[in-house]
């Protein structure tokens, strides 16, 4: 088994590598700590990687912007394998120090557009993926609710039938990019009598009478991805609203779940890898009582279980991505990644931080605000612990 990537994969990676750096100082002024949650979200930044294609590396070449960049990524005509297009991300991640871009980036790409790409039908497809992906619209993915995170056949959100449609009641909450969304991809019970299999997924116009979105959600970590609250209240939307079809929404959750789980942690592996970079540079510059603080075995350890965290996660990563690319299902395995990703990100920037001493708790230096932004992982797309069930009750537990 070869586990070298090709020329190809390796110029892909670098592209996007360099584009993240490119980045860099756009992401730092913006991120100005004390500004407003909206304000962190910059639509410049986020126009720069729609123009640049970053959000057409799954659509055909007719199906992307037309727009003249002032950076192009110089992707290939046809769509990016899943493969390619985590090892692309994971490059945009190691180069670009902004987890909260690349996490709404990557939360547009999987739950959003590729959902309606694999689900929708042409005239919705057609309607779309080329403006979702050249950013004349941004999208969020509904499913969470206030007394409901993981278990969607409790959803008290419903879509009763009415006159050429339906209509939508009920509340989704941490929805992330919801203060700054077109379009909504939500999940609702058209039939609650059947529980999880009368669930249906509707796309929805963010702006129709009826939905109200709260203002951003103040929380620990990644600042710059705006979350919120949506009300539905008698909201109708018509019959062309409805993504696959009636009851059908429970399977696209699970698939959609498995593609979220291969790939939006990709750009965090990325980030590990910078994160080791900047540790051991550090721990052989940083002299501590007449020696480099690397020749501390309580600090090389730490250092060397983060190679190790690295490198287990990458090839997990390159294992289930390489399943989605062939049309295999992958469960258990997108559960099993994200469960490592996720505590493996967390574990690694507490040690970089620590390694770091005390440059690393302020701000300034640049490393703590990992801490801050890997806490999340633990927690959205299924937390940690509802991963180990999944894992459990495909090996029949």
């Amino acid at each position: 088994m070869n586990f070298d990537l090709s020329s190809t994969q390796l110029t892909l990676q670098q592209n996007f590598q360099t584009f993240g750096d490119m980045l860099g100082q756009r992401i730092a002024s913006s991120e100005v700590v004390g500004g407003s949650v909206t304000q962190l979200f910059d639509t410049g930044i986020w126009q720069t990687c729609c123009d640049a294609g970053l959000l057409s590396i799954l659509l055909p070449v007719d199906r992307r912007s037309s727009r003249t960049p002032d950076y192009t990524l110089n992707l290939p005509d046809e769509p990016l394998s899943i493969l390619d297009a985590v090892i692309a991300m994971e490059g945009f991640g190691q180069g670009c120090h902004s987890n909260a871009l690349a996490f709404a980036l990557n939360t547009h790409l999987w739950t959003v557009q590729h959902t309606i790409q694999s689900y929708g039908n042409e005239k919705q497809k057609g309607d779309l993926l080329k403006r979702l992906s050249n950013g004349e619209l941004i999208g969020c993915h509904a499913m969470t609710e206030p007394d409901i995170g993981s278990d969607p056949a409790s959803m008290k959100t419903t879509a009763t039938r009415a006159a050429n449609g339906f209509v939508l009641n009920g509340c989704k909450c941490f929805i992330s990019l919801a203060p700054v969304s077109d379009i909504i991809v939500v999940f609702a019970s058209t039939n609650p009598d059947k529980a999880k299999w009368g669930i249906s997924c509707f796309i929805v116009n963010r702006h129709s009478q009826g939905i109200t979105v709260s203002e951003p959600t103040e929380k620990m970590g990644l600042e710059a991805v705006p979350m919120g609250t949506i009300t539905f209240d008698d909201c109708h939307v018509p019959e062309s609203a409805l993504l696959g079809s009636e009851g059908a929404g429970i399977g696209i959750a699970n698939a959609s779940l498995e593609y979220e789980r291969c790939c939006l942690l990709a750009s965090q592996i990325g980030r590990m890898q910078t994160q080791l970079a900047s540790s051991i540079h550090y721990a052989r510059n940083r002299i501590q009582s007449g020696q480099s603080i690397g020749r501390f075995q309580s600090i090389s350890n730490r250092i060397a279980d983060m190679k190790v965290r690295l490198e287990t996660a990458r090839l997990l990563l390159y294992k289930v991505a390489s399943l989605k690319s062939r049309g295999e299902p992958a469960m258990m395995e997108s559960a099993m990644l994200k469960l490592l990703v996720s505590e493996h990100f967390l574990q690694s920037s507490m040690d970089a931080m620590r390694i770091h001493g005390g440059l690393g708790y302020i701000r300034d230096g640049g490393v703590e605000h990992d801490v801050r932004d890997s806490l999340g992982g633990v927690l959205y797309a299924g937390t940690s612990d509802i991963q180990r069930n999944v894992i459990a009750g495909m090996l029949g537990l």
